[in-house]
């Protein structure tokens, strides 16, 4: 695996048109201190990237109320990556690469496939900045991390993030009630109005145009 998606490295913030044909950046999607789940598949032929993906589609509304972005990077053209997200429902952000890459910077090529050549199926959960905090090998479905192991992973990372994790915490108690909101969220790290933005999907308003 290529040394550069090791946990502890910051994933590469790539620019890559998604479902809308609009370029988007990877680090605008993920906003400010929230954590990211990207999802890197193989394309609509592979049964189990949509299984995988239809599980992400019902887990979605938590993510959403939790304060994660998920985003897909598939190696489809544009016609087929809307076919496969409007057949799963998905509101979510599809990102497409048929140039190839995110497969050959990262040189997770699936060599054994010598009828697609896609990338290896990779999912990975990051934290503030596109630091890499887990990843799962989905080559086998079985790599593929279930709605579970998203959900514990997603609290211990939220739990080293958010400093307002425990209110019984007296000095938060205290900084909150001599006026400063710094470390609540999202009252002082991020505004309200943006929060509703990105829990909508509002991509275009809140990520913009890269």
């Amino acid at each position: 695996m290529n040394p550069k998606i090791d946990v502890g490295q910051t994933f590469p913030d790539y620019v890559l048109p998604d479902h809308t044909k609009t370029p988007r950046r990877l680090s605008a999607l993920q906003s400010e201190a929230d954590p990211m789940v990207v999802v890197l598949i193989r394309g609509f032929f592979c049964p189990k990237d949509r299984e995988q993906l239809r599980e992400l589609t019902r887990f979605h509304s938590q993510l959403v109320v939790g304060s994660c972005t998920p985003v897909v990077i598939t190696t489809d053209d544009w016609h087929t990556t809307n076919n496969l997200r409007q057949q799963l429902g998905a509101s979510y952000t599809f990102l497409y690469d048929e140039e190839h890459h995110v497969r050959d910077d990262l040189d997770i090529c699936e060599y054994t496939d010598t009828q697609h050549y896609p990338m290896i199926p990779h999912t990975f959960l990051l934290g503030s900045g596109l630091e890499i905090r887990k990843v799962w090998n989905g080559y086998y479905y079985w790599g593929r991390p279930s709605t579970a192991e998203l959900h514990a992973e997603l609290r211990q990372l939220t739990r080293d993030i958010r400093r307002d994790w425990d209110l019984s915490d007296p000095e938060l108690k205290k900084r909150w009630n001599a006026g400063d909101k710094s470390d609540f969220y999202p009252y002082g790290m991020k505004w309200m109005e943006q929060t509703l933005k990105e829990m909508a999907g509002a991509v275009d308003q809140y990520a913009g145009k890269a």
